[in-house]
């Protein structure tokens, strides 16, 4: 049996501030109101397409809301979660590509070859070209589509620009982070560039201004110079609350009582992306689009704990597949829902928002082939059973193998020292190295390094590479069961082996030169013609920029310095 040893908290004060006392069937602070009998009989319907708004954002944890008993104020989520659906069985991926394909393509990563890590910036790779989008197959059904936010869906062709991809218009990022006000993104030292992108341009003249106001008024202006009589898709895709942690002085201040700096300026970016979230709610209502609107709110993986997020009372962070690292925050607000003001525990994913979304804009699925994902709209509006029954959270074949899994370990149909995990009905099942493990409350008592490691950890049965839970009656991923239900293990296991059929080849090609800024005007942007393979040889010297509003990136000034430093090491033989 695990034995659990309690680092900084004792058993009795996680009791005294109420962490272990949360009720898991009743996760809401926010009660549940009851719906109005009108509501019942009088359900709304659908006398046209409805306008749809999807708002994602970017490592926020489990815990950092409201109505999970936050210490973030998030008012406007709140109302908006408390009036509509509160979906609190309802799951995403572990980093940011492998959830942001999914809701593109409806499609588990082992379908799209991105089953591995994430799509980085010099990589010659993006989105799979001959996947046919939600946003094209909105436009399909005569929507009017555009984005706002981070991309990180690959660039390195124009190809797969989101302009190529099923939008109309695109203001936002195409890696994944960058500076809140320059724009600036690193790869590696001296690896730098601009990325904030106006279609398929540079936008160079938004530089200064914080992300989270752009994209909300960039969301404003689409709503103000469109027709409410025509429908219309938004993809909001915050950069908020991803690192670096930036946030305007005055939602600092707000918290200045918390004594952990980077929780303090977490809850601040994430209370700003609150009120962004009101103001685009304010605009869908000023221009005449909320009363046949739907808006989706979703975070794309767990948040991570060493930046100021929490995913208690969860196991696990970003990068893993434990609950904290898989399970979102996602509620749908909407007056077209028939059953409103409650919680549903209906399974869903983020891959079922591709059809469900697709269906309510009246398009055609027929034609899509092979999509993992379900319509989940009657389970979402009329607290119907969801069609969905199991999640293949993934398979990376490519990660680092366990050291204690062997084939032998799996019954001899897998190999258990392979990162995967899956959840069928009430079980979950995880092989390999599931990542970081610890539970950790939120870090809001001290200021010092060591608030960090506040955590329940895990001292035993580190030399595991199977692990079986009842995810239903245990949420927090406990009571490891894998030694107890061995046939529950090989059962999941079969639909592993069952899966791992049907996966294409990890597409991961190796870093490529040209993708350098220094090669592209100083911006990060597409580099490789139509005529180009995956795979470039040779090089050249950086060209000079011929764009006139040009600006050198202010991380970039730290180019020469790392330079001289390395040639100094080098020279040394450190």
């Amino acid at each position: 049996m695990a034995v659990y040893a309690l680092t900084g908290f004792s058993l009795v004060s996680l009791l005294s501030f109420g962490y272990l006392s949360w009720d898991w069937m009743k996760p809401s602070l926010v009660a549940d109101v009851a719906t109005d009998p009108m509501e019942k009989s009088l359900p709304p319907t659908f006398t046209r397409p409805p306008h749809i708004i999807f708002i994602l954002t970017d490592d926020q944890g489990y815990h950092d809301i409201g109505y999970h008993g936050s210490d973030i104020q998030t008012p406007t989520l709140d109302r908006l979660a408390a009036e509509g659906v509160k979906l609190e069985n309802y799951y995403i991926q572990p980093i940011c590509t492998p959830s942001r394909s999914q809701l593109i393509t409806g499609r588990y990563q082992i379908h799209t070859g991105l089953q591995h890590s994430i799509i980085r910036p010099r990589q010659p790779n993006c989105l799979p070209l001959d996947q046919v989008t939600l946003p094209q197959k909105l436009q399909e059904a005569g929507y009017s589509t555009h984005m706002v936010g981070k991309w990180h869906l690959g660039f390195y062709k124009k190809e797969c620009l989101p302009t190529r991809r099923g939008f109309d218009t695109f203001l936002g990022s195409l890696t994944g982070n960058v500076d809140y006000y320059t724009y600036d993104n690193c790869d590696g030292p001296g690896v730098c560039g601009y990325d904030l992108h106006e279609g398929e341009d540079v936008a160079w003249d938004q530089s200064g201004k914080y992300s989270t106001f752009l994209y909300t008024q960039r969301v404003s202006k689409i709503l103000a110079s469109h027709s409410p009589k025509e429908p219309i898709f938004i993809y909001v895709a915050f950069q908020a609350v991803h690192t670096p942690l930036q946030s305007p002085k005055e939602y600092i201040y707000r918290y200045r009582s918390m004594g952990n700096v980077a929780r303090r300026k977490y809850a601040a970016m994430v209370t700003c992306m609150d009120e962004a979230v009101k103001n685009i709610t304010w605009a869908l209502k000023k221009y005449g689009y909320y009363d046949n609107s739907v808006i989706v709110f979703s975070t794309d993986n767990g948040g991570q704990t060493f930046s100021g997020g929490s995913n208690w009372p969860l196991r696990g962070r970003k990068g893993t597949y434990w609950e904290g690292g898989v399970r979102g925050i996602g509620f749908v607000h909407s007056p077209l829902i028939k059953r409103k003001r409650r919680t549903s525990w209906a399974l869903v994913h983020i891959t079922d928002w591709y059809p469900t979304l697709v269906s309510l804009a009246r398009g055609n699925l027929s034609t899509v082939q092979g999509l993992d994902g379900y319509d989940v709209w009657p389970a979402i509006s009329e607290g119907k059973e969801s069609p969905r029954t199991e999640i293949l959270h993934n398979i990376d074949p490519l990660y680092n193998h366990a050291k204690y899994g062997s084939l032998e370990d799996g019954f001899g149909i897998w190999n258990t020292a392979v990162q995967a995990s899956i959840r069928v009905g009430e079980w979950k099942l995880l092989t390999g190295d599931p990542g970081y493990s610890d539970w950790i409350p939120p870090q809001t008592l001290t200021n010092f390094p060591g608030s960090w490691w506040n955590l329940e950890r895990l001292t035993d049965g580190l030399r595991k590479s199977v692990w079986l839970f009842n995810i239903t009656a245990d949420p927090y991923e406990r009571y490891d069961l894998s030694e107890q239900r061995p046939d529950v293990v090989r059962t999941l296991l079969m639909r592993l082996v069952h899966y791992n059929r049907t996966a294409i080849p990890v597409r991961y090609p190796a870093e490529n030169p040209r993708a350098h800024p220094d090669f592209n005007g100083g911006a990060w942007g597409p580099w490789a013609s139509e005529d180009d393979g995956e795979e470039w040889e040779g090089g050249r010297e950086p060209l000079k920029s011929r764009n006139k509003k040009k600006k050198k990136c202010k991380i970039c000034k730290l180019r020469s310095f790392f330079r001289k430093l390395n040639t100094r090491l080098m020279s040394n033989r450190i």
